[in-house]
């Protein structure tokens, strides 16, 4: 059976989620639930991919779709230490031209600060609202 271990840690304005082990068909909702639960509290997430050791097109379906979500909330999610040997898959799909993709975490943190630099006051405003509003949303909803 696949086994993956997840973990999450602040850095700066980011949030970087630490993959380590399969991700695949069976460890793919584990990836997406983590992920959710990232995206309620930040809207930069740096997913850190070096201690993958196998990666199919089910998880990469988890990553994109996140990757859209936090897009459209005006957060960024950004992979980092992808190996090729072991997440070819991404290469494959032609997603590894499409997803913002860094050697490493700090090479990621460093274009994530940099980004977030480059973005007005207002539109970072707007950005960090977007998960608050969201949860007072979901919490407002009758059900």
């Amino acid at each position: 059976m696949a086994e993956l271990r997840l973990s999450s840690e602040r850095r700066g304005d980011s949030l970087v989620v630490a993959v380590d082990g399969e991700l695949d068909i069976v460890t793919s909702r584990q990836l997406d639930e983590h992920l959710t639960r990232a995206r309620r509290e930040h809207h930069r997430i740096v997913l850190d991919l070096a201690a993958v050791d196998f990666m199919d097109t089910s998880s990469l379906a988890v990553i994109v779709g996140h990757w859209k979500q936090l897009q459209a909330a005006g957060g960024s999610l950004v992979l980092a230490g992808a190996r090729y040997r072991y997440t070819k898959t991404l290469w494959i799909t032609g997603l590894a031209d499409r997803l913002p993709l860094f050697d490493d975490v700090e090479t990621a943190l460093a274009a994530e600060a940099q980004a977030a630099d480059l973005v007005p006051p207002e539109g970072r405003a707007a950005a960090d609202a977007a998960p608050r509003a969201k949860r007072a949303k979901r919490r407002a909803a009758p059900g």
